[in-house]
């Protein structure tokens, strides 16, 4: 693999700095790893204490003070600040201590950072666009120093996790999903772009909060938003072309218009519908893995039919398609419920997105009263909703399922519908069990069971990896169907006799590269790649992923 280091990317384009301007430049910065020569030939000595350390050295530092500290919260504070010190640094203790940190840096403890955003600030990251910037967005993106963007996460901080708007606030969730795509999948920082969208909260608890840093008014609403958005949409075109926009946290009234808006005219997709469908879709074809049975003998019940929820649907319909089915037969085999009950045809009440899953079929006043009248094989909780997955619903699954595939996938762990314990032990066991935040392994009369943690995580950074190296003009459902089939067949036999249905996350650069490979397939099969196929994807890829060791200054 092509070891790229910490400046490759940018320093053709970019003056490299010197002396103190070097020490407060994070992607350039390697602190007390400066050797002497460095030193001398970069005005830095003096400016450092004398014993040159190894990154090794530092990273033992790093972690020694990272684990004294007593709060996730505090975690998340001495991890964020490393990464404004240096980058190189802490993308390497990161991707080195991956398990450990990913609850830290991203799901659950980035949700208590975002409602803490104004409060915890220390140093900008990223571009706030405020609605007070039309007119001049292309202007403001202008203003961003690195020349070479790739990816941009952008969010509008409306349903932040499952705790709903967090206003500007959420910027913290672009700052998180941009880490992850370095440390999992190795897009170089430079190459990284979180952007806020400020059009105003409906958070009345921040619009009173003196240290609140977003616009202090309501939300911009119908087509004066969609015109900012417009704006800025067409703004990225013009300013950063090669990049690939993802969507992340807007709300449902808004996130399945600008999708369907913008998915075929720009490089772009919606992290919720989409990389938390190819997620749970993996899960999905790995726990039929356990139970021996086909994709086309579930029949499977989502509490929540939002964005999430919907999105999952559809791609779970597209892998059935594919299996054989007709749109028809795969869609009656999807079923919903919403705050109003099971979503059926007779409803009057159902949203445009609904309409595709509405059935013939009696109304189901509750998510019990659901499952006892379908009897689906699998449950999937996109709802957030703490603890809707109750004692009688998981007993009633494991009624008429050997193995009842449970899905609590509401993020952060406080919304989860229910918790792993709770689904081994009403289950006696037999539940095969995912989750979207962490939670610990469980012994369940002696025998070991870890759950699967349905991060988003194990997606995105690979399909955007993939999308880079090819340059591919367009994201399609296709290229995530294949990123699905690709994470599941990373699951080993080893992770499936412990009932875990995804691959540890120890293998994650692994497993990026594997989806990044299959994504660019399909860009190539479908013609939408902007460079020539190579004979090795895989290898073609790896190349591709930048690696976080320092490079040497001056010899």
């Amino acid at each position: 693999m092509l070891k790229k280091t910490s400046t490759d990317l940018a320093r053709s384009t970019t003056t490299s700095p010197r002396g103190t301007a070097l020490l407060h430049d994070p992607l350039r910065n390697k602190g007390t790893a400066f050797t002497l020569a460095e030193r001398a030939a970069l005005g830095l000595e003096g400016l450092l204490p004398s014993h040159v350390q190894t990154m090794a050295e530092q990273t033992a530092r790093v972690l020694e003070n990272y684990r004294h500290e007593q709060t996730d919260i505090e975690k998340y504070i001495a991890l964020v600040s490393l990464q404004d010190r240096n980058e190189t640094l802490f993308y390497r203790v990161l991707l080195d201590n991956l398990e450990e940190m990913m609850p830290i840096i991203y799901t659950p403890t980035v949700g208590l950072a975002c409602q803490r955003f104004g409060h915890l600030f220390r140093k900008p990251r990223g571009l706030h666009i405020s609605y007070e910037h039309r007119g001049r967005i292309a202007d403001v993106l202008r203003n961003w120093p690195e020349p070479n963007v790739r990816v941009i996460v952008v969010t509008d901080g409306e349903r932040i996790l499952g705790l709903g708007d967090q206003g500007e606030g959420g910027m913290g969730i672009p700052i998180g999903k941009l880490s992850l795509y370095t440390a999992c999948a190795g897009i170089h920082p430079a190459q990284t772009l979180p952007v806020m969208l400020d059009v105003g909260t409906e958070n009345e608890e921040y619009l009173q909060d003196p240290l609140y840093l977003g616009l202090r008014q309501h939300r911009v609403r119908g087509p004066a938003y969609d015109d900012f958005v417009a704006e800025f949409m067409n703004a990225v075109a013009e300013v950063m072309p090669r990049a690939l926009v993802q969507f992340e946290d807007f709300a449902n009234i808004n996130a399945f218009r600008l999708l369907e808006t913008w998915r075929e005219r720009a490089c772009t997709f919606n992290d919720d519908i989409q990389g938390t469908a190819a997620v749970t879709l993996a899960g999905l074809l790995s726990a039929l893995r356990i139970t021996k049975r086909a994709l086309l003998d579930q029949r499977i019940l989502f509490l929540g039919a939002g964005e999430a929820g919907i999105g999952i649907g559809e791609l779970i319909v597209a892998a059935m398609v594919d299996a054989g089915a007709t749109d028809a037969e795969a869609r009656q085999k999807c079923w919903f419920v919403d705050t109003k009950g099971l979503v059926v045809k007779r409803r009057t009440d159902l949203a445009h997105h609904k309409l595709r899953f509405a059935h013939e079929h009696a109304g189901a006043p509750s998510f019990l009263a659901a499952v006892k009248a379908l009897r689906p094989t699998a449950i999937i909780g996109v709802s957030t909703v703490a603890g809707s997955f109750d004692r009688d619903t998981i007993e009633t699954m494991a009624e008429f399922n050997e193995r009842p595939i449970v899905m609590a996938l509401s993020n952060p762990t406080s919304k989860a519908e229910c918790t792993a314990e709770q689904a081994y032990t009403w289950s006696k066991g037999r539940a095969i069990y995912a989750s979207g935040s962490p939670f610990p392994p469980f012994t369940y009369h002696g025998k070991p069971l870890v759950p699967g943690q349905g991060n988003n995580a194990y997606i995105f950074p690979g399909v955007g990896l993939g999308v880079i190296a090819c340059e591919a003009r367009r994201v399609t459902s296709r290229m995530f169907a294949a990123a699905a089939r690709a994470l599941a067949g990373q699951v080993q036999e080893s992770d499936l006799a412990i009932g875990r249905i995804y691959p540890s996350l120890k293998r994650i650069r692994e497993i990026s590269a594997q989806i990044g490979a299959a994504v660019a397939g399909v860009a190539f099969a479908d013609g939408l790649a902007g460079v020539g196929k190579p004979d090795d994807l895989l290898a073609f890829v790896k190349s591709q992923m930048w690696e976080p060791i320092y490079e040497v200054h001056a010899r």
